[in-house]
């Protein structure tokens, strides 16, 4: 009852000295304002350049650099690795080309082949090729022969056998056309068996009369390979330096974006602390103005029999109220900015250049909290050294 009673009367008494207080709280806005537009700027910025990475598959590719020799279980094992995302074995390269055709009369257009399956982060999973004669297109690819979705393509594979050219035909349905951003080169993207199909014809596995080696295990020069997610990246650079295997990956573009971040932090915090210092001694100073300039009327409340627990909460609950509206207005001022910084500077829908989530408005309500009760502090022990003799003269 006390303490709701003394909640009460430090409520008049703030709104008694309307100037006093609105001086305070416009001090501590001018404080936290700027610190939430730079947090929400800082926040904003790293956010969009994170998600811009993890949206971009090519940022996430593991590409091994030179010829190796990969069978079908050790990649097996990689796509077992929690790192990887998609693996698929490779051919080679030399074999892994094809002369497309529009139509008869049409102009060839060599493009080169590369497997796609199940879970390709290129691919949405509606358009992907479920049979050996559909395949996909990159934008390219697809504008120069002048065919989209659902087009039928006569493919020529060529082999040399003995001085002679040969040439086998097959026709393959366009199941769909890959966005230019997807993929820029012209390509043909299918499965697996149609890479090993034409591999194999093209080192004379297949002629008349010819029997296929069924018990030789198929050795791939290399794979499509996307790591899970950014950090996966750097585990699986490492993984492969480990096996002597160099790999091409975008770790550094991760790194500089990782790197950014904490030095943004850093210089956040600087300037956070530097700002927070001086809003705490500004309010340190309040606080201990406020009962010398009230001190009179905190003794009589102390002869009228109010504990010292009650002087101090006096004192601790006005600076809670500086905090508070302090916080709101401040808040109020961060809207504003954060929608006019958004409009000029957001690059693409979706994205921000200043942005805060609820959990950084729950965080900066707790810290300006602590930080008005931990500067009401010293205010309270001089309240709570305040006499009830003091007040007798005044009775």
């Amino acid at each position: 009852m006390r303490l709701a009673l003394m909640a009460l009367l430090a409520w008049h008494d703030y709104r008694a000295e309307v100037r006093l207080s609105a001086c305070a709280v416009l001090a501590l806005v001018a404080v936290l304002a700027p610190l939430l537009v730079l947090f929400g700027l800082k926040f904003g910025l790293v956010t969009t350049l994170t998600e811009r990475l993890e949206r971009d598959p090519a940022v996430r590719e593991v590409v091994p650099m030179g010829g190796g020799r990969f069978s079908a279980q050790a990649i097996a094992e990689l796509a077992a690795r929690p790192e990887v995302a998609f693996v698929v074995p490779r051919t080679r390269q030399i074999a892994a080309t094809a002369d497309l055709y529009p139509d008869a009369a049409g102009q060839a257009l060599t493009v080169e082949m590369i497997p796609t399956a199940a879970g390709d982060p290129l691919v949405a999973p509606a358009l992907l090729p479920d049979a050996p004669d559909q395949v996909l297109l990159s934008q390219r690819a697809a504008e120069k022969l002048g065919v989209r979705g659902g087009d039928v393509l006569s493919a020529a594979f060529g082999r040399q056998v003995g001085g002679r050219q040969e040439y086998q035909r097959t026709r393959l349905r366009v199941q769909g056309v890959l966005p230019l951003a997807a993929f820029p080169r012209d390509a043909l993207f299918a499965p697996l068996a149609l890479l090993e199909a034409a591999e194999d014809y093209r080192d004379g596995q297949a002629w008349p009369g010819y029997e296929p080696q069924v018990n030789t295990a198929r050795v791939y020069p290399g794979f499509r390979l996307y790591a899970a997610d950014l950090d996966g990246v750097e585990r699986l650079r490492r993984y492969f330096a480990e096996r002597q295997l160099e790999v091409a990956t975008q770790a550094g573009v991760i790194a500089q974006v990782r790197s950014l971040s904490h030095n943004l932090s850093l210089v956040f915090w600087i300037i956070a602390s530097l700002a927070l210092a001086g809003a705490f001694a500004a309010m340190t100073a309040s606080a201990l103005a406020t009962v010398e300039r009230k001190r009179r009327a905190l003794s009589v409340l102390r002869l009228l029999g109010f504990s010292t627990g009650a002087l101090v909460a006096f004192v601790v609950l006005q600076a809670l109220y500086t905090g508070v509206f302090g916080l709101l207005l401040a808040w109020g001022l961060y809207g504003m900015a954060e929608t006019g910084l958004n409009r000029l500077f957001a690059p693409a829908a979706g994205e921000y250049a200043c942005r805060l989530l609820p959990v950084h408005y729950l965080l900066a309500l707790l810290l300006t909290l602590l930080c008005c009760l931990l500067a009401a502090a010293s205010g309270g022990w001089r309240a709570a050294r305040v006499e009830a003799s003091e007040g007798l003269r005044d009775v």
